[in-house]
């Protein structure tokens, strides 16, 4: 019995478990036969709408864009395209067409964004469209082209993105003017030029005005510049000796009795009818000792070219000479070794800017130093113009030894205000040779301009020349070492004495290819830059003057025998150690 109780209690055990697997079984049973009921009341019937499915994840994309063949991307602006240019853009999908006009947008923003006419032409399937101007587009114009997400694929998906184009279409290469020798170009440019101070020369004083907007505002440098562009005029026949003595007369009788003076110097601008100083700064309100020096310059040379002996041409010379000795450029030293530029009639030497070299002011300390009753010594050139040497380069830029100056050489007027009436041919002195700082610096220039680091649309070896000129928005001193893309046709023509070749080459393309854009009433206009075809609409004196004069110079030597030959001059240029066969 002992052995049975054991399988009793097993056979128990399973029993137990049996019912207890039943009872789960027909649980289990139940729940799943409540989830089947209610998953097949809630089965959708035949008669219910199918689901919308999911949108395509494919976009509609741009895959190439291109204008005449040459690829672009929405951050580049080109430059130098043709005036029908072909642009393609090509897409991911057919192109829906109805929807191609009110995304694509065409504009001339040189004219006021104008809209431009133009045609498409569909390719690939729709799967991109060529767009072309039905007309030529203006030469030299800034254009705005581009796609919207307007645009849609014949799928309904719009455009992800857009396209954008800026382009200026090319330079017009026609010439705008008949061809003419180069003899008679440059007696046109210089006649056309003078007009700027003969036409526009102010009313009552005669003198220059600053600019063709100054009004009332004449300039004592600038009108030293077109003094010596009267001596030209005459010379060329554009006006007779009885007419430019005549003016003279004005303009010394002004200076003389009305203009404001200062221990004899002049301000840089005065008020073209009163002869009061207009300031040219807070503190630039008196003398320009620098301005004074061209203004004296010009005044010698008509000194030297009025040198009949009637009463008229003598009291000329008179009137001239008081004005010339009446400058005390000793007084501008403070005592010191070094001029000083300005001097305020309240505010005394508040600027305290000395005058040193090398720049445009070479012609300042020779004026001083040849001064009969104020004059400096050559101690005075040596500290102050010449710095004790530090004005030496010796350095070689482009291929051109630099006897002088900043790296590059500097702006180009450096080389063509002192020079207006300086002949630097065969002179020298312990500092430099100055024909070839003359030459070389302006070699420097045109081959910087050539070379085009900075990569401007539009210089070339026939669009050169860097110096101070206008600049949208403003004004600079422009040079390789600052330079802004901005071509001033002085800088290129005022060098003819030095470059001739190539200041030829530049006139040419200035006046037969873009006269249309740069030629006006009083020659050519101060300043342009291709990269955003900006003309600029102004005219200074100081830019006008060396024109006509550095032409002159070019062709029969006018001004610097007239200057030259003053013996003031030759003394004071030999008692600052300056040698030269014209002295």
């Amino acid at each position: 019995m002992l052995n049975e109780r054991p399988v009793i209690i097993y056979n128990d055990y399973i029993m137990s478990v049996v019912r207890k697997s039943e009872s789960t079984f027909y649980k289990l049973l139940l729940i799943s036969a409540v989830v089947f009921s209610f998953v097949k009341c809630n089965k959708p019937s035949s008669s219910d709408p199918t689901p919308t499915p999911p949108p395509s994840s494919s976009p509609f994309d741009v895959m190439a864009q291109s204008i005449n063949s040459l690829n672009f991307n929405s951050t580049q602006t080109l430059y130098g395209i043709n005036s029908k240019p072909s642009i393609k853009v090509s897409f991911s999908d057919k192109v829906d067409r109805n929807t191609v006009s009110s995304a694509v947008s065409y504009n001339n923003k040189s004219q006021s964004s104008v809209a431009i006419p133009y045609s498409v032409t569909y390719q690939n399937n729709d799967s991109a469209f060529l767009i072309t101007p039905s007309n030529n587009l203006s030469y030299l114009n800034e254009h705005i082209f581009s796609i919207s997400s307007v645009l849609k694929s014949v799928a309904g998906k719009s455009l992800s993105g857009r396209v954008d184009l800026n382009f200026f279409t090319q330079i017009d290469s026609s010439d705008k003017f008949s061809q003419i020798s180069d003899s008679a170009l440059l007696t046109l440019v210089q006649q056309q030029t003078f007009k700027y101070f003969w036409d526009f020369g102010h009313p009552v004083s005669g003198l220059a005005r600053e600019r063709n907007t100054s009004g009332e505002t004449v300039t004592s440098g600038g009108s030293g510049f077109g003094i010596m562009a009267m001596v030209t005029a005459i010379n060329r026949g554009f006006i007779t000796r009885a007419q430019g003595l005549q003016r003279m007369q004005t303009i010394v009788t002004f200076l003389k009795n009305t203009a404001q003076k200062f221990k004899g110097a002049f301000p840089h601008w005065l008020h073209g009818t009163t002869g009061v100083v207009i300031p040219f700064s807070a503190n630039d309100n008196g003398a320009d000792i620098v301005e004074t020096s061209y203004l004296v310059m010009g005044l010698l040379a008509a000194r030297q070219y009025f040198n009949g002996s009637d009463i008229s041409e003598t009291n000329l010379r008179t009137d001239i000479n008081i004005i010339w000795n009446g400058v005390d450029w000793d007084w501008f030293r403070q005592g010191k070794k070094v001029l000083y530029w300005h001097w305020s009639p309240d505010k005394g030497f508040v600027i305290n800017m000395p005058v040193q070299g090398w720049n445009e002011t070479l012609i300042t300390y020779i004026m001083a130093a040849s001064s009969p009753t104020h004059g400096i010594t050559k101690p005075t050139y040596d500290s102050g113009f010449a710095k004790n040497g530090a004005i030496k380069n010796g350095n070689t830029y482009y291929g051109y030894q630099l006897p002088l100056g900043e790296p590059n050489g500097g702006p180009l007027f450096f080389e063509h205000y002192s020079f207006m009436g300086i002949n630097p041919n065969g002179l020298t002195d312990q500092y430099a040779n100055y024909q070839t700082q003359t030459i070389n610096h302006t070699k420097i220039n045109y081959e910087y301009c050539k070379a085009n680091p900075k990569q401007w649309y539009g210089y070339s070896d026939q669009c050169w020349g860097l110096t101070a000129s206008d600049i949208p928005g403003g004004y600079t001193a422009s040079s390789p070492n600052n330079d802004v893309g901005v071509i001033a046709p002085t800088a290129a023509l005022s060098s003819l004495p030095y470059t001739s070749t190539e200041s030829m080459r530049a006139l040419k393309f200035f006046y037969y290819k873009l006269g249309d854009k740069l030629w006006g009433p009083y020659g050519f206009y101060d300043a342009f830059r291709f990269q955003d075809a900006w003309f600029s609409n102004s005219y200074l004196a100081i830019d006008q003057g060396p024109i006509i004069v550095m032409i002159e110079n070019y062709r029969t030597r006018l001004l610097w025998n007239l200057f030259m030959s003053c013996p003031e001059v030759k003394a004071g240029m030999q008692s600052l150690g300056f040698q030269s066969p014209n002295l």
